[in-house]
């Protein structure tokens, strides 16, 4: 099973007081302090410097190999976290990456702001005769 990766803007602002974290590393240091405790196998957390969703910050989004990608966005980082944490193991199930609707969490299903299909390898040039 390939590794999950679960970026987390931590560029999105939202209405923060001036010296307050931005929502964006609240987001981030929730989801690590949650994986600490409840197991990160095969999830691995990364800070992103901009998901360019800002109108719906915070974002997140789950990749893995060969699978689909998400993007999830309003995301609070003091109710969202373990939703975000949820999806991420059920999308690193998935052999395509695309868990069952009705099994994601229910800020994921309304929230998801794109879905990109994996990467494919480049074509190899023909061999000239």
């Amino acid at each position: 099973m390939t590794t999950t990766i679960l970026y987390v803007c931590v560029t999105c602002r939202g209405t923060p007081p001036v010296d307050a974290p931005r929502p964006g590393a609240r987001l981030l240091a929730e989801v690590e302090k949650r994986l600490a405790v409840g197991g990160s196998e095969g999830i691995d957390v990364v800070p992103a410097n901009c998901l360019s969703n800002c109108p719906r910050g915070c974002s997140a989004a789950v990749s893995g190999s060969g699978k689909w990608t998400y993007v999830i966005g309003d995301l609070d980082p003091d109710r969202h976290a373990g939703d975000i944490i949820d999806f991420a193991r059920l999308h690193r199930a998935h052999e395509q990456g695309v868990p069952e609707w009705r099994d994601r969490p229910e800020h994921v299903r309304k929230h998801t702001v794109a879905r990109v299909p994996p990467v494919k390898p480049a074509a190899l040039p023909q061999e000239q005769s």
